[in-house]
């Protein structure tokens, strides 16, 4: 079984990396080797945070702010956005907000289709979003991503790319900022009884050898292949958990 979450989280990190969604690959792996979903979801986060942060590094050359919004300022937004999504997750059962991951992720592959795709409107700076609608929108990412975070990496691809940036920027700057959401999640779940820590360091193990990879690939795949394979997998991923949610 350790095998298992193995190949389970090289999967997880690759995905992550290249478009987001790796949980819902970790979450089921983890259910079926006997978690609770609970438990599944808090030794996710941990195992999954250092892949973040090995394939937010791996790919710093291509971090980049978006238009007149710098990365730093994108990182305050996102630290401040999923600590309050955190305490929002204390207050307030996650089966709720679970509900609407569906549709978020929907949403989030239908714009950044239209992002990539419609070339006419998409290449034309005046239809990007400004410094304000994309720092408001990074915010409310970043509350998401502090109380759930399922689907945020294609929430996350489709504000930075509808900014304006190419989209192997918009996949590392969105792996990077992905870390500083889950940072206070990792604080607060690393002491749980809930985690397992054998299965978080095989899932942890594959995770960051799949985030370098993702990484690696983000310098080479061709723009359009990476494009149509990111809506490709919103969409089996949206079908998915229309059909059997999380």
């Amino acid at each position: 079984m350790l095998a298992l979450i193995l190949l389970a989280g090289l999967w997880a990190g690759l995905q992550n990396a290249l478009a987001g969604g790796g949980s819902f690959v970790t979450l089921p792996t983890l259910m079926l080797a006997g978690m609770s979903p609970l438990a599944a979801n808090i030794t996710s986060t941990v195992a999954l945070f250092p892949a973040q942060i090995s394939s937010g590094l791996a790919g710093r050359r291509l971090v980049s702010g978006a238009g007149r919004l710098s990365f730093n300022a994108l990182l305050v937004i996102s630290l401040v956005g999923g600590a309050l999504g955190g305490l929002l997750l204390l207050k307030t059962p996650s089966s709720v907000f679970a509900q609407l991951v569906p549709w978020l992720v929907l949403f989030a592959t239908a714009v950044f289709a239209w992002g990539s795709f419609a070339r006419r409107l998409a290449s034309s700076p005046e239809h990007h979003l400004g410094a304000l609608p994309a720092g408001v929108a990074q915010f409310f990412i970043a509350i998401y991503g502090g109380y759930f975070g399922g689907g945020v990496g294609f929430l996350m691809l489709a504000a930075l790319t509808m900014a304006g940036l190419p989209t192997r920027n918009a996949g590392a700057t969105k792996n990077a900022l992905a870390g500083v959401m889950n940072a206070a999640a990792v604080a607060l779940f690393i002491a749980s009884p809930e985690v397992h820590w054998p299965q978080a360091l095989a899932l942890s193990a594959g995770a960051i050898a799949g985030g370098l990879l993702g990484a690696w690939a983000l310098h080479r795949v061709n723009e359009r292949l990476l494009r149509l394979g990111i809506v490709g997998i919103g969409v089996a991923l949206t079908v998915g958990l229309f059909l059997k949610p999380i």
